[in-house]
């Protein structure tokens, strides 16, 4: 069997201006692999580059979202490499301009919970198991800790990635760590009703707001303050030539 015939770890789906990622590693609890990560980084340079999609989802096939990452460095080099790349995912995903929606169908652990945490929204079906595992294992998730805190406070997810046990979808909504929960048979449709919402913003504005909405978070208020002058006028300048 060659290459080309063999099953993708990862489903890349361009449908007019929503892309769709689709983890497709059940067998292996859809840990994400090193191919998996190249294949979606390569995806999201390019639109970072010249921006075509305007919503992305991220999916997963089989009964689980996602339970972690493929860790199969054995020395300093190859889990070096390992971790910039996951990090680079992750950074690429934050810092894009579609807005992302996590589809959290099943149990998401690891890797798999921070990646979902990173989109602007994460919808989990109710029957869903979340976690932080790793330190179970002695490892400290910083990974996912670099981030946690713009998402939560810091009393409500120390414990969580402290102990790594088993978080309820009520208690991460809770936590301010997903968007809503919704029995798993309306999860596609509440997906697809959300993008629909987004596709009907104007596309700049939608842009801009999300930029400025991150870069807030991570400024001082007179910063902000001094941006969102700019921001309005050109904003206000654009839409007046429509």
């Amino acid at each position: 069997m060659d290459n080309a015939s063999l099953p993708q770890p990862v489903l890349i789906d361009r449908t007019d201006s929503v892309l769709t990622f689709t983890l497709n590693n059940p067998e292996a609890g859809n840990e994400v692999t090193a191919p998996m990560f190249d294949a979606m980084i390569a995806v999201l340079r390019a639109e970072a580059v010249m921006p075509a999609a305007r919503v992305l989802r991220i999916r997963a096939r089989g009964e689980v979202f996602c339970t972690g990452r493929e860790r199969a460095g054995r020395d300093a080099v190859s889990i070096h490499q390992e971790v910039s790349r996951l990090i680079e995912l992750k950074r690429l995903l934050r810092a894009s301009s579609l807005i992302t929606i996590a589809e959290v169908q099943g149990n998401a652990f690891g890797f798999g919970l921070g990646l979902a945490i990173l989109c602007d929204f994460t919808l989990v079906s109710s029957s869903a198991s979340l976690a932080f595992p790793e330190m179970r294992k002695g490892l400290p998730p910083a990974a996912i800790m670099a981030y946690l805190g713009s998402y939560s406070l810091p009393k409500h997810v120390f414990p969580m990635v402290l102990f790594g046990d088993e978080i309820t979808p009520e208690a991460a909504l809770a936590a301010g760590l997903v968007t809503r929960v919704v029995s798993g048979e309306l999860l596609q449709a509440e997906a697809e009703a959300l993008t629909e919402r987004v596709l009907a913003l104007d596309d700049t504005g939608a842009r801009q707001c999300k930029a400025f909405f991150q870069s807030a978070q991570e400024s001082p208020i007179e910063h902000n303050f001094r941006c969102a002058t700019e921001t309005l006028t050109v904003a206000a300048l654009r839409l007046q030539g429509k």
